[in-house]
């Protein structure tokens, strides 16, 4: 851990008192409710993290013990893990998406003696097997009344005496995060309360945000990202937070709390590029040619800052174009965004020129669960588009040319406060990702510039050898395709073949108004094989390929009915790929691609 650096906070029980205290009056929480929106303060919500607080202890949840949450993000989750926190204890998020086989894992595997769901119907499904999970004391539905068989979430340690903080130590365990598992069951990724107060402390360190700043908040908190980043960070600087209704209403609520703060993946991101490219599509005329014309110019002003240069002329057209046109399309999002922050996965550099020239900043970042999570970040003053930024306070990455055949990149170590504790009774596991001096393997493939960017250029396991010797890294392919309107998942395979294939899962609905302006009447079942359709995904395979090396292009394609779902476990809960899962189910499809 770098000497330099002091962390603002040693706990999360210090965040809590402290945020508590200072911001009690102003908006925390923000819920839609019979179409207008309910602010809860930070005092309000101390009031009922003490009452919960009380009411796990009155179940006789303790230090150390362990209490697990099965929802997507609202004040109830939050309120739930400052409870557990406040004890002692330890907090193991999981996802509403997840199979009922997964949370039987984890609540087993962590040694849960407390669940809080998300509903009635959640705490059915875990009823089914809780008595198969001797540590698993109680379940308790955020919704619902209980009943004789459980408590009420709403009456939870109410009418009791409020049981004080527990004495925490920093290095004691904060919480489980479950990683996804692309291969394999999940590994509970054991997190300090230090691992993740100076994570937040390096965050706030750097990067200029203000109580009077604003986050929609939809990215799961059971993700590692989403937590420590739009959960703990924020409460510790006093801004606020609105729950978005659901991933199709992110534009309208955005439009309707006007944050200044969008903290996503790069599929958000993506959605929000080909809406926009839709949109003006569909308006044509004098105002798309006037939209081309201001990024077209604010990409030339892109070029000059980067090179360190400037334009009167380029910065007066800008300005011009800003305030005709550049501001009307960000009224779409409330008039109010500032910052695109990304992270979980590379977001396509196309993608994240375009919104920064719509005048929304991107600052991309970096790191794993395993790395609490932030490890790298672009922030105000220290930013390189296409890169994931420099390491942040206390944390220092170092590349292993060793551990990858290309001699272009190598594995990118972690080493800091960041760093995991560990993964959950998995002594073996830990030992393969740690080194000797205390650094995490992270499996990723990066190379550092020499300004100290950090570039991220695939997975160690996934990148493969062409018949022909050159290496690829599927990543890269995949995320160019994700930038056609058509296409919307896909899978790039090649290894120790001489060249590459792809499983192409159409953008159905985009298809259906393509298919239906050209008189095409066909269900997606046949359509998947009409040559019209063969032929217009093949051409924005070429285009979005384009810009690559020519080993890298795709020879040829197969088009897919089924999409990759977390429901079909192709993708795991933060939407990564599970490759595996896909070629036992489209294997066949591939090899046929060869043949």
């Amino acid at each position: 851990m770098s000497a330099d650096f002091t962390s603002k906070f040693q706990t999360l029980i210090e965040i809590l008192e402290y945020s508590s205290e200072k911001f009690k009056d102003r908006p925390l929480f923000g819920v839609k409710r019979d179409d207008s929106w309910a602010w809860m303060t930070y005092g309000a919500f101390r009031e009922e993290v003490d009452r919960v607080r009380t009411g796990l202890a009155g179940l006789g949840i303790s230090k150390g013990d362990t209490v697990a949450i099965i929802s997507d993000n609202r004040p109830e989750w939050a309120i739930a893990a400052y409870g557990a926190y406040g004890l002692g204890a330890k907090v193991v998020p999981m996802y509403e998406a997840q199979h009922d086989d997964e949370w039987h894992y984890i609540l087993g595997d962590s040694g849960t003696k407390v669940a809080f769901v998300a509903s009635e119907e959640i705490l059915g499904r875990v009823r089914a097997f809780a008595d198969e999970l001797p540590d698993l004391d109680e379940i308790i539905a955020f919704d619902g009344d209980g009943d004789g068989d459980g408590l009420a979430f709403a009456s939870l340690g109410a009418n009791s005496t409020t049981v004080p903080l527990a004495d925490v130590d920093p290095e004691d365990i904060a919480g489980f995060v479950y990683t996804s598992g692309t291969t394999g069951k999940p590994k509970g990724v054991l997190l300090s309360h230090t691992n993740l107060a100076y994570n937040v402390s390096a965050i706030t360190d750097v990067f200029p945000l203000n109580p009077d700043d604003r986050t929609l908040s939809f990215l799961p908190w059971a993700h590692a990202f989403g937590q420590t980043v739009e959960l703990h960070t924020i409460y510790s600087l006093g801004m606020s937070t609105a729950f978005a209704e659901s991933t199709s209403k992110i534009v309208a609520n955005l439009s309707e709390v006007n944050p200044t703060m969008l903290v996503s993946v790069p599929r958000i991101f993506s959605r929000i590029y080909d809406g926009l490219q839709k949109h003006m599509e569909a308006e044509g005329g004098l105002t798309k040619t006037m939209f081309d014309a201001a990024v077209a110019n604010a990409y030339k002003k892109q070029q000059l800052d980067g090179e360190g240069k400037s334009s009167w002329w380029v910065d007066a057209q800008h300005a011009l174009f800003d305030r005709v046109v550049l501001s009307k399309v960000r009224a779409r999002f409330g008039g109010n965004l500032k910052y695109a922050i990304s992270g979980g996965a590379a977001i396509p550099m196309e993608v994240a020129r375009f919104i920064d020239a719509l005048g929304i900043k991107v600052y991309e970042g970096y790191g794993l669960s395993e790395t609490s999570p932030i490890a790298t970040a672009n922030w105000p003053g220290s930013r390189m588009l296409g890169s994931v930024g420099k390491a942040i306070p206390g944390v220092r990455v170092e590349i292993d040319d060793a551990a990858s055949a290309d001699p272009r990149d190598g594995e990118i170590i972690v080493h800091g406060h960041n760093v995991m504790h560990g993964y959950h009774n998995l002594p073996e596991k830990t030992a393969e990702v740690m080194t000797e001096d205390g650094g995490f393997r992270t499996g990723d493939l990066g190379r550092l510039d020499n300004d100290g960017f950090l570039y991220v250029t695939g997975r160690v396991k996934e990148q493969y050898k062409l018949a022909n010797g050159k290496y690829v890294v599927p990543t890269i392919i995949e995320e160019h395709l994700s930038l056609s309107p058509y296409i919307a998942n896909s899978m790039v395979y090649g290894d120790g073949r001489p060249y590459n294939v792809a499983l192409i899962v159409p953008e159905f609905d985009a298809v259906a108004e393509w298919a239906q302006a050209r008189g095409i009447d066909r269900e997606p079942d046949e359509l998947v094989h009409d040559p019209r359709l063969l032929e217009l995904i093949g051409a924005e395979i070429a285009k979005h390929t384009a810009s690559l090396p020519k080993y890298e292009s795709i020879r040829e394609f197969a088009l897919l009915r089924e999409d990759f779902t977390t429901d079909n476990g192709m993708l795991t809960p933060t939407l990564k790929l599970r490759r595996n899962r896909v070629w036992d189910k489209f294997g066949d499809d591939v090899e046929n691609l060869y043949a």
